[in-house]
C-alpha cells in the first residue's frame, strides 16, 4: 500500500512539473484596446515577429487610397502599405511566459522601440514599448482575436 501511495505521489509531482513548464503562446492573431488593427504574431526565424493583417480604416481619409507608412523617419519607405507591415521583430523567449528583446514600430509616429511581450493568459497579453529600461515604457493590453 505504501509503495502506491508514493507512486502515485510521484506521478502528481511530475504532472505538476510538467505543467508549469508549459508556456503560453502569443502566436496568432491580436488586438489591442484601441481595436484600429489586428496583428499576427508568427515565427521567423528562430524568433517572433509580428504583422499588421487588417485596419479598421484601411484607407486614407483625405486621399482615400489605401494608408502608408507616410510618417517612417526614412523617405524611401514612406509608400510602402501599412497592411502587412512588419512592425514587431526579434523576440526571444526569456521565461515565465515573457518574449524579450523585441523591437516594435508605430506607424503613427514613425518611433521604433525596445519591447517586450508577457502572456497573461492564454488570449490576453501586456505589449510594452519603451527606451532604455522596461520600467519606464508604454504598455498596452492585446486580446487574441478568435
Amino acid at each position: 500500500m505504501k509503495k502506491y501511495f508514493l507512486l502515485s505521489l510521484l506521478c502528481l509531482l511530475c504532472s505538476i512539473g510538467v505543467a508549469s513548464a508549459q508556456t503560453l503562446s502569443p502566436l496568432g492573431t491580436w488586438t489591442n484596446s484601441e481595436k484600429k488593427a489586428t496583428f499576427e504574431i508568427y515565427k521567423c526565424g528562430n524568433k517572433l515577429c509580428g504583422k499588421i493583417v487588417t485596419l479598421t480604416v484601411p484607407n486614407d481619409p483625405k486621399t482615400g487610397k489605401p494608408k502608408t507608412d507616410s510618417m517612417n523617419p526614412d523617405p524611401k519607405l514612406r509608400d510602402r502599405p501599412r497592411l502587412g507591415l512588419v512592425f514587431m521583430q526579434g523576440f526571444e523567449y526569456d521565461d515565465d511566459n515573457k518574449w524579450d528583446d523585441g523591437k516594435i514600430y508605430d506607424p503613427e509616429s514613425g518611433k521604433t522601440y525596445s519591447c517586450y511581450m508577457k502572456m497573461n493568459s492564454a488570449n490576453s497579453m501586456e505589449v510594452k514599448g519603451y527606451i532604455g529600461f522596461s520600467m519606464i515604457g508604454k504598455s498596452q493590453a492585446w486580446t487574441r482575436v478568435k
